[in-house]
């Protein structure tokens, strides 16, 4: 058993978004993995780690999170609770808003409904057939943009501020919906554009990947109250919506 006491009183500490003697959220740092994976075996810090020493007590994740998305990130505080929050998730009973940054000028809304193939872990992958699950994301357009620059091939660069609300919950389902409709996320280095990516990082000082997981709604597992959950955007996230002009589109719990 760690020495939760003494851990706390110097280590790392997580932003606490809603917490009660069942669940608990946080805002999830870009950058920071869940938990341990076979993909970054050279990482050591993980949130249900940090969270368990910040507030002394085991937590058990009811969803996840890409390591370079932030934003809400939902735990229950007993296993039991945490696969009831499994259910409300896999049920699509909650309802989920990210904001997000992409290349060109996107339409005022859209539907999109493609269905993914499954991404397995590498070590089984080669004895597993992968199989394709239904995909479905709504958008709304925010804001857009245009520096400019010519980055590619065209004199002016242009880009789009969207919220983002996805049915389903597949893996990577954000940034790979917004890839098939080739308006890449900002900041993707596995499916996004390299050259704006480094631009972005480079000139605009926003190194990371534009997409932030804002607002959770869904009913509280226990007491079945409705709960809604909202997390701020970083820094980094923040100071370039500034730049753009965008800060003011946002509702103030999400600035």
């Amino acid at each position: 058993m760690p020495d939760f006491e003494q851990v706390a009183k110097t280590a790392e500490r997580l932003d606490i978004l809603y917490q009660d003697e069942y669940i608990i959220a946080i805002n999830k740092p870009s950058g920071l993995l869940v938990h341990r994976s076979p993909i970054d075996r050279h990482e050591t810090r993980f949130a249900i780690q940090i969270l368990r020493d910040q507030i002394g007590q085991y937590v058990y994740p009811a969803h996840r999170l890409d390591k370079p998305t932030s934003g809400v990130l939902l735990f229950g505080l007993s296993g039991a609770v945490a696969s009831e929050l499994g259910h409300i998730f896999s049920g699509q009973q909650i309802k989920k808003s990210y904001l997000a940054v992409v290349r060109g000028h996107c339409a005022e809304a859209g539907h999109i409904d493609h269905a993914l193939t499954e991404i397995t872990d590498q070590r089984i992958a080669k004895s597993k057939v992968a199989a394709k699950q239904s995909a479905v994301t709504d958008f709304r357009l925010l804001g857009q943009y245009q520096l400019d620059v010519e980055i590619e091939s065209y004199p002016q660069s242009r880009y789009s501020l969207l919220e983002l609300q996805p049915q389903t919950g597949r893996r990577h389902q954000l940034r790979r919906h917004l890839k098939h409709i080739s308006h890449p996320i900002i900041g993707d280095a596995k499916y996004g554009r390299g050259r704006h990516n480094r631009y972005f990082a480079e000139h605009l000082q926003c190194p990371r990947l534009l997409l932030h997981a804002a607002q959770q709604t869904f009913q509280h597992p226990v007491s079945g109250l409705e709960i809604c959950i909202n997390a701020p955007i970083d820094v980094h996230f923040s100071k370039l919506l500034r730049r753009f002009a965008w800060i003011d589109l946002l509702p103030p719990e999400w600035q």
